[in-house]
């Protein structure tokens, strides 16, 4: 297929604004290694990124592969990121936001998602938690069509600041949990 579409977003933060936000009580400081926590340091990944999505219906079943994109932006002067992607399911271009708090301190609403295809165009809300691995996640759920609401967790991971990572996963009722989405992507150079 051709891929998915690329967008022309900011690829940094002003200068003037990068300034302004370490004395702003958000807690972007821009001085994220490989090995430390993610939190608070998101505004390293500004920028446009390409990779590829996997996507599972349910645990057994085969994965659905395709191309993706995304713009990460700060926005409200770095208290956060807004990541913006596009991917493809059956034919389809689909598109998500996902806005995720960019403090060094766990949330009680650390993330905003919506995505044309996952939430119908709804937005989910989610809840911080903390992250062994020093990376941002938060859960979140949604009405199943019979019983119980179901949960959703997505991480946001990194090995350095030329790799992000979306990780997704359902969780059942009962607590059991599985893979929903895993998006690799690398940064787009110049």
């Amino acid at each position: 297929r051709g891929g998915a579409r690329r967008w022309k977003g900011r690829s940094a933060i002003p200068p003037a604004v990068e300034a302004g936000l370490r004395t702003a009580g958000c807690g972007v400081e821009d001085n994220m290694n490989e090995n430390q926590d993610m939190r608070g340091a998101l505004a390293r990944f500004t920028g446009e990124w390409t990779g590829r999505n996997q996507l599972w219906f349910e645990p057994g079943t085969p994965v659905h592969e395709c191309e993706t994109a995304a713009s990460v932006v700060a926005v409200a002067r770095g208290c956060c990121v807004a990541i913006r992607y596009e991917w493809e399911e059956a034919g389809a271009i689909q598109e998500g936001l996902l806005v995720v708090r960019n403090a060094p301190e766990v949330g009680a609403e650390d993330m905003v998602w919506v995505d044309s295809f996952h939430t119908g165009g709804q937005f989910m809300r989610l809840r911080g938690e903390a992250d062994a691995d020093g990376r941002v996640a938060a859960l979140g759920s949604y009405p199943a069509p019979e019983g119980p609401d179901w949960g959703w967790r997505i991480v946001l991971g990194s090995d350095g600041t030329d790799d992000l990572h979306l990780l997704m996963y359902n969780i059942t009722p009962d607590g059991s949990v599985y893979p929903a989405v895993e998006t690799r992507l690398a940064r787009r150079h110049r």
